[in-house]
């Protein structure tokens, strides 16, 4: 019986030395509804779960495993989160430097207090006058490096709490100022009104719902972001794909 758990120990260990002896970085495919940080929490655990860490909420034990992610996905949108395990994770700064390919669906006519579908209807417009072509005309002044204000329901933080917390919770939250952000490509790739799509290629520190909130000012419309999909792994702007 001695025998017997001496050897299932001695697997465990191996499975543990295993397990935090991995490195690299990994395409994890994100579904809509959970934030990027939930996903990555989740990995986190069934990875030492599997190795037969027992961690019982013992945050010390849990940290003993690197892992991390490339840059941040909306809760509302879908497609691959680049993951760092290990020494993977000094490679994620590089990942956050390089170039990123969305594919966003927009709604023309309405505004919402997050600049997305999941919130609040703050104003609505007519938009029937709208083109295909008054669109792709807007586009243009969207590509290269341009100014965007982030949006107040995003990760980022004021005195160590995400603004979209501190919004929720109904403090008065300032938004960040305007940042420059770069737009490698931008084009209207289908338009049957009030729907739109886009696909958008961008640098780090982008927001596809900024952008979509940004050109319904252009147009003196509102427009509404509805979903993003990311198109492969971001990558560095070193060649074409």
């Amino acid at each position: 019986m001695a025998g017997r758990e001496a050897g299932g120990g001695g697997v465990a260990a191996r499975a543990a030395q295993k397990l935090f002896s991995l490195s690299g970085l990994f395409a994890v495919y994100k579904p809509k509804g959970p934030t990027s940080a939930a996903v990555l929490n989740l990995l986190k655990e069934k990875l030492l779960a599997e190795a037969g860490v027992q961690t019982n909420g013992n945050k010390r034990k849990s940290q003993v495993l690197k892992i991390g992610h490339g840059g941040t996905l909306d809760s509302a949108a879908t497609g691959v989160l680049v993951v760092g395990i290990g020494k993977g994770t000094k490679l994620l700064k590089t990942i956050l430097a390089g170039s990123k390919k969305y594919t966003a669906i927009g709604l023309l006519g309405k505004a919402t207090d997050t600049l997305d579908a999941t919130g609040k209807v703050t104003e609505e417009k007519p938009y029937d006058q709208v083109t295909k072509r008054d669109l792709e005309n807007v586009l243009q002044k969207f590509t290269g490096d341009i100014m965007q204000v982030p949006p107040l329901y995003s990760a980022l933080k004021k005195d160590g709490e995400r603004l979209s917390t501190l919004v929720k919770r109904g403090e008065a939250v300032e938004a960040k100022p305007a940042r420059p952000v770069r737009v490698y490509s931008l084009s209207l790739q289908q338009f049957q009104p009030p729907l739109f799509t886009l696909d958008v290629e961008c640098g780090g520190g982008f927001y596809v719902r900024s952008l979509v909130s940004d050109i319904g000012k252009d147009f003196e419309l509102l427009l509404q972001w509805r979903s993003t999909e990311i198109k492969g792994i971001p990558r560095l702007r070193l060649k074409k794909m």
